[in-house]
């Protein structure tokens, strides 16, 4: 059904220009294997949104009022949604969760008492709720895309199908890999490869995901490189999080994380998304602007982690933001990464911003469908002081928040109307994802 979004504020997402118009929307069809949906994306792209002078009448124009809804927005804000471009989905489900049998005192130990001990207890029902949960909560605040990096290294086959399925039953789009390591083994590093060969073979888009160079040998990170060739993707993996990593790097290989991958061939596609990149020297710096590779910049995840402030100023116009799992608020995350940046990098309110908008570069770049234009949300922003493109930024850093999010469409359909979701009940998701946390809770203790 075709949608036509009557007395709207258009808040164009590029140029951040207001105008008084009439928005109609065409739906894009959601999920599916890249052959069946090669000329639906042109669509998306193309022709899903159309500007008109005034609300037009579905019914003098040929058009089948029955398969046309009018949604009066009552003069709110329209604007793109948002995408996510760094996250771990089944870290959903951590809050609250049992403590760590002691307190870990660096973050080598963060990753092995609280995230691997985490994700080696998953299983298949665990990881759908925490997907419906992950899609709930991003839907509600606006986020209609998300790019996730995920780990269950006993629950390793299928986990990338039924991600998918979850985020796509409640009308989301998503780029997922699994995060492949040697930390658990030879049999579980194979059942990575097999995994991702699979998720890519079935006409999926996504990107070949690796942990870190300090949890990947030469072996994993070759066959790595080679399966994203072979499929036309990139990588997705952690990149000198903590200094720990480089140490390893070092020892264990001589030379620095950054100039290891580019030995490898690892930066080579404009489809790898490399995460964190805090502690970089200046010699990778070079490489990494140099190379046509994103990197993600999750300043809360860093912050909570205690590993250090990345400075993304030099790396190259190809900066996007994430969140690693903290929550999933993308507007939030433009304000840390803002607010980060300004011991780090002296960051500005346009870079700022437009590092909450490149995320849409990569998705494009990389060819998933669901990012198209047919992506909106409206919000109820009732301003103190006036709304102009001179102004916008200041808002967007100081003012818009999730709570403003009233109304979100994904891929041309509602999935929230006045902050309910749509597509699911809402109760059962949060019902069945309470169950499942539970599980796990109890095999953690």
């Amino acid at each position: 059904m075709e949608l036509l979004l009557t007395n709207a504020r258009w808040l164009d997402p590029d140029e951040l220009t207001i105008s008084d118009t009439c928005l109609r929307v065409r739906p894009s069809p959601i999920g599916g294997p890249k052959k069946e949906l090669e000329s639906d994306q042109l669509q998306d792209e193309r022709a899903c949104l159309e500007f008109l002078d005034a609300p037009p009448d579905p019914g003098g124009r040929g058009s089948d009022p029955s398969k046309i809804r009018i949604i009066d927005c009552g003069g709110r804000l329209v604007t793109r949604s948002f995408a996510l471009g760094h996250h771990h989905l089944y870290s959903t489900f951590a809050r609250g969760m049992p403590a760590p049998p002691r307190i870990p005192a660096n973050f080598p130990e963060i990753l092995d008492l609280i995230w691997w001990r985490l994700d080696k207890r998953l299983d298949l029902p665990m990881i759908e709720a925490s997907a419906l949960a992950t899609a709930l909560l991003c839907a509600k605040r606006g986020v209609t895309f998300v790019i996730d990096h995920h780990a269950s290294p006993f629950a390793v086959a299928g986990s990338l199908e039924t991600i998918a399925k979850a985020f796509e039953s409640v009308g989301l789009g998503h780029l997922l890999c699994y995060e492949m390591s040697c930390r658990d083994g030879e049999a579980v590093k194979e059942a990575g490869l097999e995994e991702t060969q699979r998720y890519l073979a079935s006409g999926r888009i996504g990107q070949v995901g690796l942990h870190a160079s300090f949890t990947v040998d030469d072996d994993l990170l070759a066959r790595a490189v080679a399966l994203a060739d072979r499929y036309g993707t990139g990588l997705h993996m952690h990149v000198a999080e903590d200094v720990a990593d480089q140490n390893h790097c070092l020892e264990h290989h001589g030379k620095r994380v950054v100039q290891r991958l580019a030995d490898a061939g690892a930066l080579a596609s404009p489809h790898t998304l490399l995460a964190h990149c805090v502690h970089l020297d200046e010699a990778e710096r070079e490489l990494v602007r140099d190379s046509p590779v994103y990197v993600a910049q999750a300043s809360e995840s860093n912050l909570n982690n205690n590993v250090g402030l990345g400075r993304y100023d030099d790396l190259g116009p190809r900066v996007i933001l994430g969140t690693d799992g903290m929550h999933v608020d993308m507007l939030r995350a433009l304000k840390a990464a803002f607010i980060a940046g300004q011991s780090a990098e002296s960051l500005g309110f346009q870079e700022a911003y437009a590092r909450l908008r490149r995320t849409h570069e990569l998705i494009r770049d990389v060819g998933a469908p669901g990012d198209g234009v047919n992506n909106l949300v409206i919000l109820d922003y009732d301003s103190p002081t006036p709304l102009t493109p001179e102004s916008m930024l200041g808002h967007f850093l100081f003012g818009l928040e999730a709570v403003h999010v009233h109304t979100v469409i994904a891929q041309g359909r509602i999935v929230v109307e006045d902050r309910s979701l749509l597509s699911h009940d809402e109760t059962e998701i949060l019902a069945f994802a309470r169950e499942q946390a539970q599980r796990l809770w109890d095999r953690l203790k």
